[in-house]
């Protein structure tokens, strides 16, 4: 199934628990705005691309849920809905763009009932395009990747980041449809471990060859000649920087110190043109996320804690961004890439 989708039946979001992996797959059902929140916050839906449709599947929501009968106190709603949803990651910008773009439908509507109809198509629309962007993504990346490469990757941007297929990790199964033997080497991505529950899982369904590494081995392994390329997604990506997975700059400052091209794959959606890097906000995660592990205690329960979520790489470290327009190299013209 969809990594998160729509269940016409119940009028309810439907998703993968991707905190239970790899033990367990669970499908989850969020039947109100706060339920889908809390999924948001503690990372049962994650990665940038998924964000989006659950911000926009989450307006359709709202809307179901609204008592409103007249056009006013249904915007009203839904305008609330829309900063709720907003509030809970700020970093990722395919969130708000999501939330944005199904507010910004409700103009064509003529009463309340045609606003939900409006708001559930618009994010419809959001999550299949998801697909056939990362398709098209994969297919440009897919032609950076020789035969026989290994590609070191970070945290996830596979299909449990997306709604199917995948940024990073979809060049490399585009690659592999094409018939290239690729490799890849996943990094295990601390310390909520995204690249070792999540990304070695989804490969080894499909059979791709995968090895795990602990992060602090990834200098070790590209300095004896172990990685061809580096690939990983984004969060957002300014004028002058990728935010991505805390770790994720260390990853291309290695990479640039051994000449191995450091690619960034993301969808359009993920650009925010307008922003610098020392405009936006890392979230800042739960200490415990780094005093406990699951629910085992690994460090000083008082111990200070510092736990970005992200980290900000900048353009001149990036070999080229792949997106479902082409890939680009430098000098990174944001406004000419989304145009």
């Amino acid at each position: 199934m969809r990594t998160i989708d729509w269940n016409d039946g119940s009028n309810s979001i439907v998703m993968i628990d991707q905190t239970l992996l790899p033990m367990e797959y669970r499908v989850i059902e969020c039947r109100t705005l706060a339920s889908l929140c809390e999924a948001i916050r503690s990372l049962r839906v994650r990665g940038a691309p998924a964000l989006g449709a659950a911000g926009a599947f989450g307006i359709a929501l709202a809307a179901t849920l609204s008592s409103a009968d007249n056009m006013d106190e249904l915007t009203r709603d839904l305008k609330v809905a829309a900063k709720t949803i907003k509030a809970t990651r700020p970093t990722a910008v395919n969130l708000a763009w999501a939330v944005n773009r199904t507010i910004d439908a409700i103009s064509d509507a003529y009463d309340p009932d045609g606003i939900r109809d409006i708001v559930l198509a618009e994010a419809k629309n959001i999550a299949d395009e998801d697909i056939l962007k990362n398709k098209k993504l994969g297919k440009y990346g897919a032609m950076l990747l020789e035969d026989g490469d290994t590609v070191m990757t970070h945290c996830n941007a596979g299909r449990m980041a997306c709604v199917d297929w995948g940024t990073a990790l979809g060049v490399i199964r585009s690659a592999v449809e094409a018939g290239k033997q690729i490799r890849v080497m996943a990094c295990e991505t601390r310390p909520l471990n995204q690249g070792g529950r999540i990304t070695t899982w989804e490969l080894m369904q499909d059979n791709i060859d995968v090895t795990l590494i602990c992060d602090s081995m990834s200098g070790h392994v590209m300095r004896r000649g172990m990685v061809d390329k580096v690939i990983v997604g984004a969060d957002r990506i300014t004028g002058d920087a990728v935010f991505n997975k805390i770790g994720t700059y260390t990853l291309s400052v290695l990479a640039k110190e051994h000449e191995i091209p450091f690619y960034v794959a993301a969808p359009i959606s993920t650009f925010d043109p307008d922003n610098w890097e020392e405009n936006v906000t890392i979230e800042q995660r739960d200490a415990n996320e780094l005093r406990f592990f699951r629910d085992v205690q690994i460090a000083p329960a008082e111990v200070k804690v510092y736990n970005p979520a992200f980290d900000a790489t900048p353009m001149e470290n990036v070999t080229a961004v792949i997106t479902e327009k082409g890939v680009f190299y430098p000098p990174f013209l944001l406004d000419e890439i989304i145009v």
